[in-house]
C-alpha cells in the first residue's frame, strides 16, 4: 500500500508498505480522508505533540474510512461499515484509568503517533476506538471528528453557563469549531479575534456576533461597542505566547482563560500573579478527547456542527509534506489527504 512514512524531523516519504492484517480484535480500514493536523505540524518540526513519537511511523489521526476486514473476535462492526475512529487507545489498568482519568493513561497507545496512522491507504484498529459515521455524515467530515471531539473536551472545561459572553481568539479550524460550540453552549455574545479577513467571514457565517482585527484595531474598545463589557470566557486558538497574555488581560472578573492552541513545547508566558489574584481568573488546558468522540459525531451528523466550511482542499499523500512545511498553504484552511488516487 502506498504510505507516507516519518522518518525524523522534515524527513517524510511516499512510499510502499505492507498492508497489515488485522489482529483478533482488530478491524482494517481502507481509508478515505485523513486531516491534518497542528499536532503533525508539531512532529514534522520535531517537537513533541501529545505523545511521544518514534520513528519511522506512518503519521495521521484524524481519519476515516471503510472497514474491509475484521478479526476472529471483533462483535461489533462488518467490512462495508463506514466509521472513523478515535486515536487514543487507553488501557484501562493504570491508576489514572482505573480513577476515570483516562487521556492520562500511562499506556496509551495513538494511532498515528505511537502507532502507524491514516496518512496511508490502510490501518489497522482496535475495534474498541472505531465509531459508526451517521448516514448524513462524509468521510472528509468523519476525518474532523476527532478534533471536534478536542473542542468538546475544552469547551466541558470553559464551563460556559446561557448568558455568558465569550471570546475566541484565533479563526482557524479550532477557532471555528469553538466559536460554533460556545453559541451551542449558551453563549449570548461570542467575538472573534482573527486577522486574516475571509476568516473574519466564515467567523460571521458561523455565529460570531463580532469579528475584530487585533492588528489593526483596539479589541477593547471594539468589544465595548459590541456590548461585552463582562467576559466570562477567552478561549485562545491561536498557540501563540503573545495570544495566551491578550487572553489573559481580556478575561472579565471571575473569568477562565481556555489555553486550547498547542504552543511549542519551550514556550513561555509573562504572567503578572496579582492581576490573576485582583480578578480571579481561572487558567484552564485541555488535553486531547476522553469519551468525547460520539457527541462529536452525533453534533456533525445532525448538522448542528458545521465543520465542513473550514476546509480548503483536499490532498494526496504526495502533496502532504507541501502543507507540513509550508505555513501558508496551512493558512488557507484545513487540509484533507485522500490516500487513494
Amino acid at each position: 500500500m502506498k504510505s507516507a512514512v516519518f522518518y525524523g524531523k522534515h524527513d517524510l516519504r511516499v512510499e510502499q508498505s505492507s498492508t497489515p492484517a488485522p489482529g483478533p480484535e482488530e478491524v482494517l480500514i481502507q481509508v478515505k480522508a485523513c486531516g491534518i493536523c497542528g499536532t503533525d505540524v508539531h512532529i514534522y518540526e520535531g517537537d513533541k505533540g501529545a505523545a511521544e513519537v518514534n520513528p519511522p511511523i506512518i503519521l495521521g489521526h484524524e481519519f476515516s474510512g471503510i472497514i474491509t476486514e475484521t478479526g476472529s473476535e471483533v462483535k461489533n462492526f462488518h467490512a462495508g461499515d463506514r466509521v472513523c475512529i478515535d486515536p487514543n487507545c487507553y488501557c484501562g489498568a493504570c491508576n489514572f484509568c482505573r480513577n476515570g482519568e483516562v487521556h492520562f493513561c500511562e499506556n496509551m497507545i495513538g494511532y498515528g503517533t505511537t502507532e502507524n496512522g491514516g496518512f496511508a491507504e490502510y490501518c489497522t484498529v482496535n475495534e474498541s476506538q472505531v465509531y459508526l459515521l451517521g448516514e448524513h455524515t462524509t468521510f472528509e467530515q468523519g476525518a474532523m471528528a476527532e478534533p471536534a471531539a478536542c473542542c468538546l473536551h475544552g469547551m466541558d472545561l470553559c464551563d460556559i453557563q446561557p448568558g455568558c459572553q465569550v471570546v475566541i481568539i484565533g479563526g482557524g479550524m479550532i477557532g471555528m469549531l469553538m466559536l460554533q460550540l460556545a453559541k451551542l453552549a449558551g453563549a449570548s455574545k461570542a467575538a472573534l479575534l482573527e486577522p486574516v479577513e475571509k476568516k473574519r467571514v466564515m467567523g460571521k457565517k458561523l455565529g460570531a456576533d463580532i469579528c475584530i482585527d487585533p492588528l489593526h484595531e483596539n479589541v477593547k474598545e471594539r468589544l465595548k461597542e459590541a456590548g461585552m463589557t463582562w467576559v466570562r470566557t477567552v478561549i485562545e486558538c491561536a498557540g501563540l505566547p503573545s495570544t495566551i497574555e491578550q487572553a489573559i488581560d481580556l478575561a472579565g472578573n471571575k473569568g477562565t482563560v481556555m489555553m486550547f492552541g498547542l504552543t511549542k513545547p519551550d514556550a513561555q508566558i509573562s504572567v503578572k500573579p496579582f492581576l490573576l489574584f485582583q480578578k480571579e481568573l481561572t487558567l484552564k488546558a485541555s488535553y486531547i478527547n476522553p469519551c468525547t468522540q460520539q457527541r462529536a459525531l452525533d453534533l456533525i451528523d445532525s448538522g448542528r456542527l458545521d465543520v465542513q466550511s473550514m476546509i480548503c482542499k483536499t490532498i494526496h499523500l504526495e502533496q502532504l509534506e507541501d502543507v507540513l512545511r509550508n505555513p501558508v498553504l496551512r493558512a488557507e484552511g484545513k487540509y484533507i489527504v485522500i490516500p487513494e488516487k
